[in-house]
């Protein structure tokens, strides 16, 4: 038997508005015979006769006006979700999920976002941040279709990155600090200062080993996860610390920036490789690429 076809509800339901088969065939733009055909092919689906035609008299059957509701709300669901399929192909009601790791500053990225939607105005963004564990298993697990990250140390081999750019560190301090006087600094700088370790930083085994090349010690006054605890410590004087230079910081705070090679990170852009993508998310990954490609140019 063959399965139900939408072309079958619509004509059907055509006839319960008219109850007039020729009147029903010409406000779907069929030939009666072929509309008739799909109607009985309906019938053969559902076992039983829906309609039955007695000259002006053309009339539901018990069947008929049993499953006339459901139908129509079938159908009416079906030609919705063909609009929501139609217009997030064509970019016109996409939803993209990005996760970005929470030490990333939106300034680096807001040219790739504003081209995105100067070109297809109708993706709409979902960023989710988080630490860069947290990113990563967002991503693996599908809650997320992208990430902006820094190379993970052990990177998963489905994991794909399109480098985006490099960024170097500085040192952020309150003001007044003696740094204030410096252009620059290096770790050998930091000898004797208070630190503030922040425990998320992806460079935190980088800086505490080149500590120790250079035996450079520092009073660890706190250890924590949050950012804005540490900013805030940095402003009332409590120490300094090591970030990341699109670090968005709090009013106040100074910096400089580090003279170090080993002290800056790569900023890509991470997805799954092998899943399938939508036209949002390859639109995004088109413009990366480019960005990319652009800065390595102009470097």
């Amino acid at each position: 038997m063959a399965a139900m076809e939408i072309h079958q509800i619509r004509y059907f339901l055509a006839v319960c508005e008219t109850l007039n088969f020729t009147r029903a065939a010409e406000a779907c733009n069929v030939s009666q015979p072929a509309l008739t055909r799909a109607i009985k092919a309906l019938e053969d689906e559902l076992g039983g006769e829906l309609l039955r035609r007695e000259r002006n008299l053309t009339h539901l059957t018990e069947l008929g006006r049993m499953v006339r509701d459901p139908l129509a709300r079938a159908l009416a669901e079906t030609e919705r979700s063909k609009k929501e399929a139609a217009a997030f192909l064509n970019l016109a009601d996409a939803p993209l999920n990005l996760g970005v790791m929470f030490t990333i500053g939106p300034s680096r990225l807001v040219g790739i976002l504003d081209h995105l939607y100067r070109t297809s105005p109708g993706i709409q963004i979902r960023l989710r941040d988080g630490t860069p564990v947290q990113v990563l298993e967002t991503l693996m697990g599908g809650v997320t279709e992208l990430a902006v990250l820094t190379q993970p140390e052990q990177k998963p081999e489905r994991l794909d990155i399109v480098p985006l750019y490099e960024e170097r560190f500085v040192i952020a301090f309150p003001p007044g600090h003696r740094f204030e006087q410096k252009n620059a600094i290096r770790v050998g700088d930091m000898e004797g200062e208070n630190y503030l370790l922040r425990l998320e930083c992806e460079m935190r085994e980088v800086i505490h080993q080149m500590r120790i090349e250079r035996s450079v010690n520092v009073n660890i006054r706190c250890q924590s996860q949050r950012e804005d605890w540490i900013q805030s410590m940095i402003l009332a004087g409590l120490g300094c610390a090591f970030m990341p230079e699109s670090m968005p910081m709090l009013p106040g705070i100074q910096t400089r920036p580090v003279i170090e090679d080993r002290l800056q990170r790569e900023i890509g852009l991470a997805m799954v490789a092998g899943r399938r993508f939508s036209p949002a998310v390859k639109a995004f990954v088109g413009l990366a690429a480019k960005f990319a490609g652009e800065k390595r140019g102009k470097d």
